[in-house]
């Protein structure tokens, strides 16, 4: 039987621990009591008794006690010396005392570290015990065989009780340290998916940066070089024009700036229902960008407020990201954003009039990507439909069932 350190440090143990004193306390206690009013010990008999009891409490509160924590293999190996000696001492002066090997033979196999080490141990204590009782007797024929089946059925008793003591402390440290190996991979797992989720969202942001306003202050320092050239040289009108065109594209870059943050900001939607949101999002698209923005509900206001918010959020990412790449890449003078519900689920769909591109030779982008990968988690569908001349059209479509509120 194996009991190792992080066994016994374990507070359950511990407070497993505290019940075997009291019980242990109380039934030297109760004997002790007993043989104060015991009519047949005498005096002397009766002070050797409590001072064997008096030295068994002591020692076992001096080294049984720190060596259950500890395990001091050499404090419980002097306590199983003091306790064999004390309880046959005990047991000789006053045979009713019997009754504390209860408790006495659990505590052989608490304080032993391999069960070969425990098994001669018990042997030993009840052979003592026995010998002691069969002393008090007056060593006689009729005294062994009465007492003999006693002790047999007490040993028997004690290696049972030993053996399920043994298992349950092993299959607790088990259970334990399943537990730390769970909590640990869990631990691992949370911090892989928040990594991983960092990580996913850094890219996107630096693919979005790098598409719209780093490309921006390229122009910029570009502009602004030309326009020292042209200064340098008296060239005043043209050097203005370059520093109008500086203007311009700084205009421009902190509108990207401003659509980034929306992207990227979760958007309140305690306040306000889904349609609400996408037409605060398409008035001010069209304040920014003068294109023509219209935003239709194809469902009752009541089916739109019972939306999980899970499909909320992925559809309002969705029209955010397609109204950026139109305000990036088409060029359109409309967009119309329509939010219907059909047999097979909520649908949103962004269409425009702008340049419009092929579809299969996207590969440069990530937008479209990202929104994929984020109604794909959902369950849900992307279809893009356009053409280079001919506009593009954007449908993401979630299931009415098997979403997450």
């Amino acid at each position: 039987m194996e009991l190792t350190q992080t066994k016994v440090d374990q507070p359950i143990w511990v407070r497993t621990l505290i019940g075997w004193h009291i019980v242990f306390y109380g039934l030297l206690g109760v004997t002790a009591i007993a043989a104060l009013f015991a009519s047949d010990l005498t005096s002397p008999r009766r002070i050797a008794f409590l001072a064997l009891v008096a030295v068994l409490a002591l020692s076992y509160r001096l080294l049984a006690m720190p060596a259950m924590v500890s395990r001091n293999r050499w404090q419980a190996h002097l306590y199983r010396a003091v306790m064999i000696a004390c309880v046959s001492g005990a047991v000789a002066l006053f045979p009713p005392s019997v009754f504390i090997l209860f408790i006495v033979s659990p505590q052989i196999w608490l304080l032993s570290d391999r069960m070969h080490d425990a098994v001669p141990l018990s042997f030993l204590l009840l052979f003592a015990v026995g010998t002691a009782q069969l002393w008090a007797a007056g060593w006689t024929m009729t005294a062994f065989w009465d007492i003999l089946p006693w002790m047999v059925i007490s040993l028997v008793v004690s290696l049972l009780l030993g053996i399920w003591i043994d298992k349950v402390i092993t299959q607790s440290q088990q259970r334990a340290e399943l537990i730390e190996q769970l909590e640990a991979a869990r631990d691992e797992l949370a911090e892989a998916h928040h990594t991983a989720g960092v990580m996913a969202e850094r890219e996107r942001m630096a693919r979005e940066i790098h598409d719209t306003l780093a490309q921006g202050m390229t122009s910029i320092v570009m502009l602004s070089q030309t326009a020292a050239v042209e200064l340098s040289r008296g060239a005043v009108e043209p050097a203005a024009a370059r520093l109008a065109a500086i203007e311009d594209t700084a205009r421009e870059n902190l509108a990207e700036a401003r659509a980034l943050v929306a992207a990227f900001t979760p958007v309140a939607l305690s306040g306000a229902t889904l349609a609400e949101v996408l037409q605060r999002q398409g008035e001010r698209f069209a304040a920014e960008t003068g294109v023509d923005v219209q935003v239709s509900l194809d469902m009752a206001d009541d089916e739109v407020a019972a939306l999980p918010q899970g499909q909320q959020v992925v559809l309002l990412r969705a029209a955010q990201e397609s109204l950026a790449n139109v305000r990036k890449h088409a060029g359109a003078t409309r967009v119309r954003i329509l939010l219907g519900m059909s047999a097979d689920g909520v649908a949103i769909e962004i269409s425009d009039d702008g340049a419009g591109f092929s579809p299969s030779a996207a590969t440069g982008g990530y937008g479209l990507a990202a929104m994929r990968g984020r109604v794909e988690e959902s369950g849900g569908t992307v279809s893009v439909d356009s053409a280079p001349g001919r506009g593009t059209r954007v449908q993401v479509l979630i299931p009415a069932t098997g979403q997450e509120d």
